[in-house]
């Protein structure tokens, strides 16, 4: 059976999953590029910026990711959704991250401390204009590696500002297994953030394992991994392009649809952020929240893993 995309997206075709004590549709948007990127000569204009926050929140969006620390010199995320979003929908989730932190100049400084969390926390609140962040994900590690060692006494400091009120939900983002289990002795954990997607899948148990827990499973760079350019160090995944190209031309989608999908068809529990600064593409990643995969398409795809 052929799914065909071409009404308006609605996120709510992806269905809902209950993210601590609010509910969201599975397919949401990442504010990263929202702004431009770092590489780009210029940032994006900034009443376009602001166009894509207001229509992915048109197109149901209610799950919206960011950072204090994604900004260009002229330009943060975190007030453009500021500007764009307030007042806000009661409905609306935002969650953002803390753990690395960026300087005025742009390098990233050291991990932050504990007792330098706190801070970071109310830098978000400044920013987006909240008097409580809705969910703080605990970012372990700068980069894109992970890091070993003990998150007690970050994600500790973490409890005790949303048992402050500061904060309503906690999550951990860049995490093994190991490091997951040790959040959840400390506070309720609702969702995990870690890189993973059609041909990066090591964290195939991990997914696994929140789904037993009922914690959400949210991949970054889901679809970037197959795009020359689009990570930061420049790397891109060659494995599977022609499999991903015969699903999505049985659908009349776009291989980055199909990507999006197959990591929506991987459970209930996990949810989507794509990320991107241009109207048209925000659609089109909305509109695969209604790609229904087939049995079939999944075993094709999922085969990718076993050679790549």
């Amino acid at each position: 059976m052929t799914t065909h995309l071409n009404s308006t997206p609605d996120a709510a075709a992806a269905g809902t999953w209950r993210l601590g004590d609010r509910t969201v549709n599975r397919i949401g948007y990442g504010t990263m590029r929202v702004a431009g990127t770092p590489a780009a000569p210029r940032p994006k204009d900034r009443a376009e910026s602001v166009a894509v926050l207001r229509h992915a929140v048109e197109l149901g969006v209610n799950h919206i990711d960011t950072a204090a620390f994604y900004f260009l010199p002229t330009r943060s995320v975190n007030e453009l959704i500021s500007t764009a979003l307030q007042p806000y929908a009661e409905d609306l989730v935002i969650a953002t991250k803390a753990g690395p932190g960026r300087s005025r100049d742009g390098g990233f400084e050291e991990y932050a401390r504990p007792e330098e969390l706190r801070a970071q926390v109310e830098e978000n609140l400044r920013q987006l204009g909240r008097d409580h962040l809705d969910l703080v994900n605990l970012r372990w590690g700068a980069g894109l590696e992970r890091v070993p060692g003990s998150l007690t006494e970050h994600f500790g400091a973490l409890a005790a500002l949303r048992e402050a009120g500061l904060i309503r939900d906690l999550g951990v983002s860049n995490v093994t297994e190991e490091q997951l289990v040790e959040a959840m002795k400390i506070a309720p954990v609702v969702s995990v953030q870690n890189r993973y997607g059609l041909t990066e899948r090591e964290d195939d148990a991990l997914l696994e394992t929140c789904g037993r827990h009922g914690i959400a499973f949210v991949p970054f760079f889901s679809v970037a991994a197959a795009i020359p350019g689009a990570l930061p160090h420049g790397d891109h995944h060659e494995a599977g392009q022609a499999e991903v190209a015969k699903v999505a031309q049985a659908h009349d989608a776009t291989p980055a649809q199909v990507r999006l999908a197959w990591t929506l068809h991987r459970g209930d529990h996990v949810l989507a952020i794509p990320g991107t600064g241009d109207l048209a593409h925000l659609e089109e990643n909305i509109a695969a929240g209604a790609l229904r995969l087939t049995a079939d398409d999944m075993a094709l795809l999922d085969g990718i893993a076993e050679v790549s």
